[in-house]
């Protein structure tokens, strides 16, 4: 029996739990009061009956913790429209607390606890250590001839000139790469892959392509090297290739970092039939910058519970590498509302990315929290001038629309991500008030 009512999400969280945009849609239009019966809120779940076209309501039940959710209506969605209508209808305040689980919740629940603590005790169990100690070093070997038939492909494609590229449209890139994730080096695949898309787009296409191929060289070749670099570059080149550390190594033995981790931003994506997450985090007294990656197949729903604009007291384990950025959440309490950050200057902000660069020089995207943002006019598109005049540049990719409503009237303060091509706005301070872009 739950002893408390757990602490509502905002809206906004909730939000950011739906599979796509029209069950997001769907659920805005299920949190009405009246389309709802016998709901009830506990610290472990929100629950509740809504009726549909059926003559059985059907019966929702959302775990908090997971989240995870159980809902008796058809859909293959996760959560489905009646668990979000549900959720927004919890976080208006529109649940009556409970002490109470009914028993089907209460038994769901406890199921998913037994079946939590059996992972546990097994993935504590002894390993074949030896077994695993061959698999890697077989991976190693086919990772070492990938990226050496990469280097040798290089050299003979890029002196004969990029004519052939254009032509082709970047299919002969994409089939490099294929045989890249053949050679299980899926980093260099994926760096292909971006290569390819840079053909024909924009009149530096060719430099650009350049420059992307020759990090693409220069990290095949520490590939083939690994025991002559020093450790923490050699664990980056690792990582870059597409082999970082699992995640018990890490939780294990990851330098930990506690201190009150603000979120500064998330973007979602969707390829090869796998969404992902990346959200960016920085630590309000060490300084550090984190990034924690989640997946997810489509329909499913990624980790929701580091919601942009909050600020999580925890501790995080970080990936090795000569610039720690990847990390593990190991140990949190819940998070909650912050108000508008202080963020740097873009002279600042180019300093810190500096920096970082010189550490990995195959990082292609860098967060940055700036404030007292305006909209400025720039020869290709728009830009963000701060209060010493510097400007950065909006991705051309981007919507600028919603961020240059808020930052119309009145400096804001944004995160985002900063690229070559320019900043990918994530989310916004707006008198004092947190908008997702």
């Amino acid at each position: 029996m739950a002893e408390q009512v757990a602490a509502r999400w905002d809206p906004g969280r909730v939000a950011g739990l739906a599979p796509d945009p029209a069950s997001a849609k769907a659920g805005r239009g299920l949190a009405a009061p009246a389309k709802w019966s016998r709901t009830g809120a506990s610290a472990r779940a929100v629950w509740g009956a809504c009726q549909g076209s059926g003559a059985k309501p059907y019966q929702t039940a959302v775990e908090l913790a997971g989240p995870a959710f159980r809902c008796s209506c058809p859909s293959r969605k996760f959560p489905c429209k009646h668990a979000l209508g549900l959720l927004l209808l919890w976080s208006a305040g529109q649940v009556p607390g409970s002490a109470d689980e009914p028993g089907p919740v209460r038994t769901w629940l406890d199921e998913r606890s037994a079946r939590a603590a059996r992972t546990d005790r097994n993935t504590d169990g002894p390993k074949d250590l030896e077994a695993a100690a061959k698999r890697a070093q077989e991976r190693l070997a086919r990772v070492t001839a990938g990226a050496a038939e990469l280097r040798g492909w290089l050299t003979d494609r890029v002196g004969a000139g990029f004519a052939g590229f254009e032509r082709g449209g970047g299919d002969e890139l994409r089939a490099v790469a294929a045989r890249m994730v053949d050679a299980q080096a899926p980093g260099l695949a994926s760096g292909l892959r971006r290569a390819s898309g840079l053909i024909g787009r924009g009149r530096d296409w060719p430099g650009e392509l350049l420059a992307e191929l020759a990090l693409l060289y220069v990290l095949a070749g520490a590939a083939g090297r690994l025991d002559e670099l020093p450790a923490e570059l050699a664990d980056t080149v690792r990582s870059r290739v597409g082999f970082p550390a699992g995640t018990a190594q890490v939780l294990e033995s990851g330098e930990r970092v506690a201190d009150q981790w603000l979120v500064a931003g998330a973007v979602d994506e969707e390829q090869d039939q796998l969404r992902s997450r990346r959200t960016w985090l920085r630590g309000r007294n060490s300084g550090r910058v984190a990034l924690v990656l989640s997946f997810a197949p489509p329909g499913r729903p990624l980790d929701s519970s580091l919601p942009p604009g909050y600020v999580m007291p925890g501790e995080l384990a970080f990936y090795p590498g000569a610039l720690p950025l990847r990390a593990l959440v190991a140990d949190r309490t819940e998070a909650v509302p912050t108000p508008a950050p202080r963020g740097d200057t873009v002279a600042g902000a180019l300093a810190e990315h500096a920096d970082a660069l010189a550490a990995d020089p195959w990082l292609d995207r860098w967060p940055v929290l700036l404030s007292d943002l305006t909209p400025a006019r720039h020869p290709d598109g728009w830009a963000l001038s701060d209060v010493d005049g510097a400007a950065l540049p909006l991705l051309p990719s981007a919507d600028p629309w919603p961020l240059l409503a808020l930052a119309a009237d009145h400096p804001v303060t944004l995160a985002a991500e900063l690229t070559s091509a320019g900043l990918r706005p994530l989310t916004c301070w707006h008198q004092n008030g947190v908008v997702r872009l």
